[in-house]
């Protein structure tokens, strides 16, 4: 029994020790057996979906995760918080080179303007935090917009709710999770 405890011990502190390089280096332990909030809610409502890693890698920006992931940019959509003249909040899916355009947004969602959520708002509002914003299962629903490159294929990519993850998911089977419109607003 003491040697079983002493081999334990040895391990936790070997998995710690580990834990501990790998964040000092920027990295994420992850398996692909990880499911995050997003995954558990697109298994919920029984949809298929495709899931994907990027932890161990040095990708950061979208055009990185596309490139990493080996898909096609333009079917990997970045997930944007806003806020507009009234007060209300909103999100925008966008392909991750493309730039968000402030006025067909705000027309998008009947609002004189738009601008960005402020970084440090972001997880109070919506339970994310910046590179891992998803809009499935935020902490309330927001209307949605998805820019209408979206219907060029037969399903997007978008984050999985954490940093490291993404999911592929098509938009009628979207549809079943979230309420959303489809309307240019890109640059």
């Amino acid at each position: 029994m003491q040697k079983f405890a002493k081999n334990y011990i040895l391990f936790l502190k070997f998995t710690v020790d580990k834990a501990l390089y790998q964040h000092s280096k920027g990295g994420i332990i992850s398996t692909m057996n990880e499911k995050t909030n997003v995954m558990r809610i697109l298994d919920k409502y029984k949809i298929n979906y495709k899931h994907y890693s990027y932890a161990d890698t040095d990708a950061v920006s979208g055009v990185d995760v596309a490139r990493v992931l080996k898909q096609n940019e333009k079917q990997v959509f970045k997930t944007l918080v806003t806020t507009g003249k009234s007060g209300s909040h909103y999100v925008f899916l966008l392909p991750v080179a493309e730039e968000l355009d402030l006025k067909k947004a705000a027309k998008s969602v009947n609002e004189k303007s738009i601008e960005m959520l402020k970084q440090k708002d972001l997880l109070s509002l919506t339970g994310y935090i910046h590179g891992g914003c998803s809009p499935i299962g935020m902490k309330k629903f927001f209307k949605t917009v998805i820019n209408d490159s979206a219907q060029n294929f037969p399903s997007i990519i978008f984050s999985g709710g954490k940093i490291g993850y993404q999911v592929e998911v098509t938009l009628e089977d979207l549809k079943k999770v979230i309420d959303f419109e489809l309307c240019d607003i890109i640059v």
